[in-house]
């Protein structure tokens, strides 16, 4: 078998058999909690499931997610502009993840060192 050229390679799902096969139990597992997505039958109508689905694969970075919602969302009703946005949303929630870790940072940092802000010389 030849090597792809890219890291993600669309006939890596042909692989997906692999690991139902090596692991059938926690495969039917995978299977049943994929499906919470597709169902028509929640409080959250299809059409937002997919929206969210979208937000979601776009902040983990799943190419593959992204493929498989982006057609379930058309077929849900979302339009192009409902799409766009959710890039921006998964952006705005991803800065803020960073954002809100850098207080985290901060006292990590602080916590480790009785006078964190000197500088490494020793001069103030």
């Amino acid at each position: 078998m030849t090597e792809p050229s890219h890291y993600h390679d669309p006939a890596d799902l042909e692989r997906l058999n692999e690991l139902r096969q090596a692991a059938p139990a926690e495969w039917q597992g995978f299977v049943a909690l994929d499906r919470i997505v597709a169902r028509d039958d929640g409080a959250i109508p299809r059409k937002y499931r997919e929206l969210i689905a979208l937000g979601v694969a776009l902040t983990t970075q799943c190419p593959y997610c992204l493929d498989v919602h982006s057609k379930g969302a058309r077929r849900a009703g979302a339009t192009r502009q409902e799409v766009a946005e959710v890039a921006f949303l998964a952006a705005a929630l991803r800065a803020g993840a960073a954002v809100t870790h850098g207080a985290l940072l901060m006292r990590l940092f602080d916590r480790g060192e009785p006078d964190a802000s000197r500088d490494p010389s020793g001069q103030t």
